[in-house]
């Protein structure tokens, strides 16, 4: 272990509980506030560098096995204030904040050794800078997952398969129509007629706002899936401006069943399914 590396770790070692209170002071006066986690982060991280400095982990990289310790804790940091909604910048800035008392700290210790001092220093800031860096990567990494979940998790919502009678499931399309979200509308219309063994579908693109060829072809391959199940399937929604547009295009929409409104392909479903439904005169 290099002097550098063995004066940050004494430091570390010798003043951990001061070296943690003028940290969380720091961070108060550049943040304002501090989260509920941070002094239980701040020491997690303290304990994990002060054990991969004595262990002879080199700052260079962060890769080694003595930083795995260090690496959890800020990747769980990172988890965890993406989470709550933090930014990444915030989030640096919690590392960052470690520079000012250990600085104090080497000034004190090596107040008589400025060769010492200078390389302590610049060693130290390499450090807590590969740390930021680290931890804005780890949680630009993490939002990115959880937009992710997210938004499988909002096509999951925003295309609900519901039963309209027996026999008869109805999928009402709000929004774009793209091939990750036709994905999800096929997957989850084709495992609830399996599930159900439903006869008739009805794809209701009544929100939809625009049909190009892409959007016709998405609903195409929709039906024909639906149709090697051995169901059928009824497309409502067709506005004025969405039959023209269909027209001029050129897309060939023979062979499928379509109607203006979703209450009128109820009803052409019921009558195909032998369902006749009367008003009580009474």
């Amino acid at each position: 272990m290099s002097k550098e590396y063995g004066a940050i770790a004494q430091v570390l070692r010798e003043d951990e509980g001061a070296t943690i209170e003028g940290w969380l002071k720091e961070l108060q006066a550049v943040q304002g506030s501090l989260h509920a986690s941070s002094k239980a982060e701040a020491s997690a991280l303290i304990a994990g560098l002060r054990t991969a400095l004595e262990a002879g982990g080199s700052i260079e990289s962060l890769d080694g096995p003595a930083w795995a310790d260090v690496r959890r804790t800020l990747e769980d940091l990172s988890a965890t204030r993406a989470a709550k909604g933090d930014t990444a910048g915030a989030t640096s800035v919690f590392v960052l904040a470690l520079k000012k008392p250990l600085f104090v700290r080497l000034q004190a210790l090596f107040a008589s050794d400025a060769a010492l001092l200078a390389s302590s220093l610049w060693a130290l800031t390499t450090l807590v800078d590969r740390l930021a860096l680290h931890t804005a990567t780890t949680f630009q990494k993490t939002r990115e997952e959880l937009i992710r979940r997210q938004q499988e998790d909002l096509l999951e919502l925003s295309t609900p398969v519901v039963k309209l009678w027996d026999g008869v499931l109805a999928v009402p399309m709000i929004g774009t129509l793209d091939s990750n979200r036709t994905q999800v509308v096929m997957e989850t219309l084709l495992d609830s007629i399996a599930k159900t063994g439903t006869g008739l579908a009805i794809i209701d693109i009544t929100g939809v706002p625009t049909v190009d060829t892409l959007v016709a072809q998405h609903l195409l391959k929709t039906v024909t899936a639906i149709r090697l199940m051995g169901a059928d399937c009824i497309i409502s929604g067709i506005r004025p401006q969405i039959a023209q547009t269909i027209v001029h295009l050129g897309i060939d929409l023979q062979g499928i069943t379509t109607k203006a409104t979703l209450a009128d392909a109820l009803a052409l479903a019921l009558k195909t399914t032998g369902w006749r439904v009367m008003r009580n005169e009474a």
